[in-house]
């Protein structure tokens, strides 16, 4: 349990942190792509024998090629190539994963909703480094993610390079991501990426002060969620991610129930 508890920690401070510019920058349906678009790479990783989350990495750097490179090439605009690939890569995963065996159905599962209470020190290990990988990146370009945030033009007027600040920060979404499937699991790892930054947007002003606030609202809903798995027997990941989804609605009923009362008066 102290080591599900390290991993959700450093599960809920890599994707916090990210997930403030995802949130922020309206980047959502991407984030919630990448984190399905790994599962082909996890699936030929786990049939060949290579550690999954090379495979996952992998994968994802190729989503973010192909979304570009549809970009490119087609006046549609971004949602239509990420929706394509993101379905393509999921379909990729059943197609690969129906192929093989059926003994690989419980570690798919696994793949998919999280193992937290099965983390080993290598993969807190290498959580931590993904984590240490991120908050150094965000100190080393947050001029450029934050000014290309809130005005492009300016950020090509200063000289920031937006497009290239951009392909940064969808690595570090990449790295979140895949060092955060291990614990919570493919499908739930969304729910860390996004729901603590939504939350703090709703509660504090200023980018700093919003990853701060994600990174607390997190780590506590790691806590929360883990409590309860183990006193009721429930999916950890699940119920961890769960707990993160439960305090934004909760914020956000609060927040508005105020502004109401406030408006009244």
């Amino acid at each position: 349990m102290r080591q599900a508890l390290q991993a959700g920690l450093l599960a809920a401070l890599t994707t916090s942190v990210v997930g403030t510019w995802v949130v922020l920058r309206g980047m959502s349906f991407l984030g919630d792509a990448l984190a399905h678009g790994v599962l082909p790479g996890i699936a030929i990783a786990f049939i060949v024998g290579v550690h999954t989350t090379i495979g996952a990495f992998v994968a994802a750097l190729a989503m973010v090629w192909g979304i570009n490179l549809i970009r490119s090439y087609s006046p549609l605009p971004d949602d239509t190539s990420i929706g394509l690939l993101f379905v393509g890569f999921l379909a990729l995963a059943v197609v690969i994963l129906s192929s093989a065996s059926g003994s690989y159905t419980g570690d798919l599962s696994r793949f998919l909703f999280g193992s937290i209470t099965g983390v080993d020190q290598d993969d807190l290990r290498r959580q931590a480094i993904a984590a240490a990988v991120v908050l150094v990146g965000m100190v080393v370009f947050y001029r450029a993610f934050l000014v290309m945030t809130f005005d492009r033009a300016q950020a090509q007027v200063l000289g920031l390079r937006p497009r290239l600040a951009h392909a940064i920060l969808l690595v570090f979404l990449v790295i979140a991501i895949v060092a955060s499937f291990e614990a919570v699991g493919n499908l739930l790892v969304f729910a860390f990426l996004i729901a603590p930054p939504a939350t703090a947007v709703l509660l504090v002003k200023g980018v700093p002060r919003i990853m701060v606030a994600a990174v607390l609202i997190g780590a506590g809903s790691t806590v929360v969620g883990l409590l309860i798995s183990y006193h009721h027997n429930t999916a950890a990941g699940a119920t961890m991610a769960l707990a993160t989804v439960v305090v934004f609605l909760a914020v956000l009923a609060s927040k508005s129930v105020l502004d109401a009362v406030g408006a009244r008066r």
